[in-house]
């Protein structure tokens, strides 16, 4: 998708948030905003939580949002009331989204479209997006802009690929499930809960299937990831930048939250819920109707809620099975 480029100094950044800045040139110019892992000397970044001071002291991030009280050193910080406020509106003026770009035609004169591939009627594809050979999206689909998909793509009716999302090959989605739709991003400022702009993209490995009724949310700033030869379920939600790694598979109504690790084969049966910022490692299993809490390392096999070995889960359950008649007998002792 087409973008305009904007730059702004830290003194312009530093005049729209009513900042002071520290240990930073007013003039030094920021044309995007970055995670502080992934920042650069052009790049904005944030510290919300001071358990990442540590990281926010090795960034290499041009200017980092903090509050007062957090000591960074010479690092250069721009000092705000609301860092994690600050952040989402720098993303806003630094990433603005683009207008959609209509065509009178379904199909938009710039997109690309492979040999052999087949598109329904009803169909429609945005602008400089490009289906790989023998593609195949069946009556009702619709392809933002800026989409690629490989080879041998199915897309059944009803489905939606928002901008930029990005599929390999041989990858197939059933009926209405939507990818690349806005995260789950708020922020509680004075009272109102303020949308966070996600101006990421949603981008999966060759061989996936995609259910019925699935939502995949791109990311806040990068991709959300969908593994090689994952299998989704319907009626799964995976949040913003969740990266799930190959050969998973998610079962239905499970849901991960935003941020997420998954290791390669990993399990999550029916039911399954996950907290976001966590890691699951590879080959772990977690039982249907589970909620994982905290980190798992790779191999884990874990039930209950909050999830934990599933033999202690057992072994708990069957504690509380007996719980009736171990009280029955203290009644009459």
């Amino acid at each position: 998708m087409s973008r305009t480029v904007t730059i702004l100094t830290a003194q312009d950044l530093a005049e729209r948030l009513s900042g002071s800045l520290e240990h930073c040139p007013p003039d030094r110019p920021i044309s995007e905003v970055k995670p502080l892992e992934e920042a650069v000397a052009g790049s904005v970044s944030f510290l919300a939580n001071p358990k990442y001071a540590a990281k926010a002291k090795e960034s290499q991030a041009g200017l980092i949002f903090a509050d007062a009280a957090v000591d960074l050193g010479d690092r250069p910080v721009l000092r705000v009331k609301h860092p994690y406020w600050a952040f989402a509106q720098a993303i806003g003026w630094l990433h603005p989204e683009p207008l959609p770009e209509w065509s009178e035609a379904p199909v938009h004169p710039t997109a690309v479209i492979g040999a052999g591939s087949r598109i329904g009627p009803g169909v429609t594809v945005g602008a400089r997006s490009v289906l790989g050979t023998g593609c195949v999206l069946h009556p009702g689909v619709h392809i933002g802009e800026d989409c690629v998909l490989g080879e041998g793509c199915e897309l059944f009716s009803g489905v939606v690929l928002y901008r930029r999302t990005r599929l390999g090959n041989r990858v197939a989605i059933h009926a209405n499930s939507v990818v690349g739709s806005d995260g789950y991003g708020y922020v509680l400022v004075e009272g109102r809960h303020a949308k966070i702009p996600q101006v990421g993209w949603v981008e999966t490995g060759d061989d996936v299937e995609i259910g019925a009724c699935v939502c995949i949310d791109r990311g806040v700033l990068g991709p959300t990831r969908i593994g090689t030869g994952t299998k989704i379920d319907n009626q799964v939600q995976v949040g913003h930048n969740v990266q799930v790694g190959n050969h998973c598979l998610l079962v239905s109504q499970t849901g991960i939250s935003g941020s997420t690790k998954l290791g390669d084969y990993v399990t999550l049966a029916g039911k399954v819920g996950v907290v976001g910022h966590i890691e699951i490692g590879s080959r772990s299993v977690v039982g249907g109707n589970s909620v994982v809490a905290k980190s798992l390392p790779e191999g884990s096999f874990v039930t209950g809620f909050p999830a934990r070995p599933h033999r202690e889960w057992t072994e708990a359950q069957a504690a509380l099975n007996r719980l009736p008649r171990l009280m029955r007998q203290l009644r009459k002792s």
